[in-house]
């Protein structure tokens, strides 16, 4: 499961209806169609249902929102928001894509060099001699 995708199955889940608070940390896959709230969310791989709600900050490798975040994504492969998504917070990540409707409150910063600033590194691009 390199990407999770909307058919995968999740070995986690928070159900509907289901509330959980804390911090969370797991090996693998979670799917949240009920609330979470938290310090922080650390996973594999998080899709977020339709009638999900989640507020905490997510480091994950691959993300995927269909309901309500507020909170930061930090992902390591790909961020997808899909049509019914509604994210207040920032995203950083190498891929992103945005769905028609996506409802997005926050600064995206797309880069595939986590160890440098990607100010940093397009302003040293900038400065290079052309040959």
């Amino acid at each position: 499961m390199a990407n999770m995708q909307l058919g995968d199955e999740a070995n986690s889940t928070i159900g509907p209806k289901s509330n959980f608070e804390g911090r969370f940390a797991i090996q693998g896959s979670l799917r949240i169609d009920g609330k979470f709230e938290g310090e922080a969310l650390i996973v594999d791989k998080v899709l977020i249902g339709p009638k999900g709600k989640v507020k905490t900050n997510i480091r994950a490798s691959n993300v995927v929102v269909e309901g309500i975040l507020i909170g930061n994504i930090d992902a390591t492969s790909r961020v997808l928001l899909l049509p019914t998504s509604r994210i207040l917070g920032d995203i950083k990540t190498p891929e992103l894509i945005i769905q028609a409707g996506t409802i997005l409150k926050g600064r995206c910063t797309i880069s595939h060099d986590s160890e440098q600033d990607a100010k940093e590194m397009i302003y040293s691009l900038y400065e290079q001699d052309s040959e």
